[in-house]
């Protein structure tokens, strides 16, 4: 993987000023440093990072450093205008270029471009090729262009759009400039055909971590649709969330239902007029309405960052859509609950809609094998007995290395193993042989469980030694099972319109006892009882004061109301919540938190302390709460010899005493790279000084500040210190003194 060239130590200490003055930010993202420097060299680059991994700060941030116009690419309006009004309300200036524009404002914000006034200019990929405003952007001297959802451009990928093959002509038209693409899912294949696609020249490639491991994800069988929706809402109340539906009559069914139990909800399909939608979607982006009921034309341009759950009540037709829509919830990094509610009937649904549109585009069908790829991936999926985190994160080509996840309903305990799954196994194929594989999974079902049905009886299956071998068991039970078994290939559907069961190799081997299989099913709950919560939703909640937090909440609703914007353009709840949990009593103070950047403090301050003081006062809360001056657990590092080679080669030249600069020349790692592991190389080795990396008087200075204001986040230090001390400095020096504390074991 090409991490680019490594970034100047000055350049970075700029930047980092940048992204702490109008965003507030503190730390970087993985990866986010090395996307950030291939801007700043004018190198080609595709980057591939979950929802929320930062994506946007990769081109945002700069673009203002750097000066100039950097164009972004841009599906849909909405989507550009939320980003456009999110870099004006942290004080960048941006703008929009798009049909919805009146002519004066369209001529007034070519003026500002040409003037040099705007750093990022949003546009759609259909306007940036178009002959007249391409010559406009060359007389601004455009040097930059962001192609985000970049996937749109692969036939392989799981969104193609046919405009965006159009942006191949960027080299004909700016030779000169560098084209930065950006996407959350993509797989091996769609990276290599965005990059021929977008004719990349020698592009930094930097793919993240797919897992999200604020999500929780739980894919049930779908057995009562209204009680399990009415379960998860249960769970999530006054909290924003999207359910997807298959059909826009299904959409239209679940939200009269749920409006008819008293849920503020709203639907969303392309069945309904442009209004309509348009309505529906200010009324979920800006909090008048908490759940949306919608088809998969809902979302790609929705940046509500507080979406708590998303509930998917049919099958996906791609792991890269169910990627994408599930993305959609806790962007904000906080936790969120993903739950996906399946049937068999799902796949020949969706098999059957593919078929249709292969038929009706004729010639242009070549779409239709990769589509049904696509869709037995996900149907495993939904079916398998395999941690989800795990099996989402494998299907994008990496390893996920954690034994259990502790965030999916296989490793929360939501499922337990079937005792004696092998021989409830070899019931079930003995029975799809007696019924001579002539039958699907109804009928199948009806035998097993001894229903005496005229179906049953009529064909004489009720004489047949497999009728009744599982009559103890529940239809829903035995149905899944059958699906569990198609999922780990032991058994086959043979035919579309009405699928059979066949038998395969496979099959015979589980029945000779030659291959072992897994059945799970779900745990019997009692009633009121919920599912265990992952240790992300236990750990964000940790500390914060939750009326103060709701109190909060209403304040920013309020405030976004006044000046127009979004509720999450004025505080996300990340920022919310440390309000919450820290409850600030001055501007200095409030500015100590993540995501609190010069503009919001001017601007918010004298609106939020307030409501902070007088909530504290009336339920005698204390004030300027904060963490311990050092964490006094034992530092958690992995063995040395758990590293990778790349973490060890860097452990040997840190034992020679060997600076980070010369770390980074010889092993060509990134700052950053560097950095992390020279912090686990210090919480492990424990050296007794780290002047070689730190001067001494740093690390006093620091040690000082954190005595002042606690040593759990980096920020308070930063400010403390007059924001001279750079976080890298911070940072080591916290290792350090961790490394001290544990070796006194106190």
């Amino acid at each position: 993987m090409n991490h680019g060239q490594q970034p100047s130590d000055d350049a970075f200490a700029d930047l980092r000023r940048i992204i702490a003055k109008h965003w507030g930010f503190t730390t970087l993202r993985p990866l986010q440093e090395q996307a950030m420097q291939a801007v700043l060299d004018g190198r080609d680059s595709l980057v591939v990072m979950p929802t929320g991994g930062g994506k946007s700060l990769c081109y945002q941030a700069p673009a203002v450093q750097r000066g100039g116009v950097t164009v972004v690419v841009s599906p849909l309006i909405a989507l550009m205008k939320d980003q456009v009004d999110g870099l004006r309300a942290n004080g960048v200036a941006a703008a929009q270029i798009d049909s919805s524009l009146s002519d004066s404002d369209r001529f007034a914000a070519e003026v500002d471009l040409r003037q040099g006034d705007t750093r990022l200019l949003f546009v759609s990929p259909e306007r940036l090729v178009s002959s007249d405003f391409y010559r406009i952007l060359q007389q601004a001297g455009v040097h930059t262009f962001a192609i985000d959802e970049a996937h749109c451009i692969s036939h392989w990928g799981h969104d193609f759009r046919p405009e965006y093959r159009q942006l191949a002509r960027l080299r004909e038209f700016f030779p000169g400039a560098s084209v930065h693409a950006y996407t959350a899912t993509a797989t091996e294949q769609v990276r290599r055909d965005i990059i021929a696609q977008l004719d990349l020249r020698d592009p930094v490639t930097l793919v993240g971590v797919f897992d999200r491991p604020n999500l929780t994800y739980r894919v049930l069988p779908r057995h009562d649709l209204g009680k399990q929706v009415a379960e998860v809402l249960d769970r999530h109340v006054n909290e924003g969330g999207i359910i997807y539906a298959l059909r826009r009559r299904d959409v239209d069914d679940l939200a009269a239902s749920l409006k008819a139990k008293g849920v503020n909800v709203v639907a969303y399909h392309a069945g309904m007029s442009a209004d309509l939608r348009q309505e529906a979607q200010e009324a979920f982006t800006r909090e008048r309405c908490d759940v949306v009921v919608a088809t998969v034309a809902f979302g790609m341009g929705i940046d509500r960052s507080n979406v708590r759950f998303v509930l998917h009540v049919a099958m996906p037709k791609s792991l890269e859509h169910y990627q994408q829509e599930t993305g959609r919830a806790g962007r904000d990094g906080l936790e969120a609950e993903c739950v996906l509610l399946h049937s068999g009937a799902d796949y020949v649904t969706l098999k059957s809609i593919l078929e249709k549109s292969a038929n009706d585009a004729g010639a242009d069908a070549s779409f239709l094998p990769n589509a049904l790829k696509h869709l037995e991936d996900m149907d495993r999926y939904a079916r398998g007995a395999v941690c989800r985190h795990r099996a989402l994160v494998e299907h994008f080509g990496q390893t996920y290395a954690a034994e259990t996840c502790g965030a999916c309903d296989l490793c929360l305990g939501d499922v337990e193993e079937v005792p004696g799954a092998l021989v409830t196994a070899q019931k079930i194929l003995s029975c799809v042989a007696r019924v001579k594989e002539s039958f699907g999974i109804g009928h199948v079902v009806s035998v097993l469980r001894g229903e005496e049905s005229e179906n049953v009886r009529r064909r004489g299956h009720d004489k047949l030694t497999t009728f009744g071998l599982l009559k103890g068991e529940s239809k829903a039970d035995v149905r899944d099972w059958l699906y569990q078994l198609l999922g780990q290939k032991v058994l086959m559907q043979v035919g579309a319109e009405y699928p059979l069961l066949h038998l395969n190799e496979a099959s015979w081997e589980v029945m000779r006892g030659q291959r072992p299989v897994r059945l799970v099913r779900l745990v019997r709950r009692k009633k009121g009882e919920r599912p265990e919560k992952s240790a992300a939703a236990e750990v964000s909640w940790e500390g914060v004061d939750a009326p103060l937090f709701e109190a909060l909440r209403e304040l920013r609703r309020q405030i976004a109301q006044e000046r127009g914007e979004k509720p999450y353009m004025v505080f996300g709840d990340a920022v919310l919540r440390e309000l919450a949990r820290v409850r600030p009593s001055t501007p200095e103070r409030m500015r100590y938190i993540s995501g609190i950047g010069d503009v919001k403090l001017r601007d918010f301050a004298d609106r939020f302390l307030p409501l902070i003081a007088d909530r504290c006062r009336e339920r005698e809360l204390a004030m300027d709460v904060t963490a311990r001056p050092v964490s006094l657990a034992p530092p958690r590092a992995r063995p040395v010899d758990k590293l990778p080679a790349r973490g060890q080669a860097a452990f040997d030249l840190f034992r020679k005493n060997t600076g980070i600069a010369d770390v980074m020349r010889r092993l060509n790692y990134a700052r950053s790279t560097v950095v992390e592991y020279l912090a686990e190389y210090i919480r492990v080795e424990r050296p007794a000084s780290i002047a070689v990396w730190i001067p001494e008087e740093v690390v006093q200075r620091v040690t000082a500040a954190v005595r002042q204001v606690g040593g759990e986040r980096m920020k308070p230090i930063f400010l403390a210190l007059g924001e001279k001390v750079p976080y890298d400095d911070i940072r080591l020096v916290l290792a350090y003194l961790q490394s001290r504390v544990s070796e006194m074991g106190t």
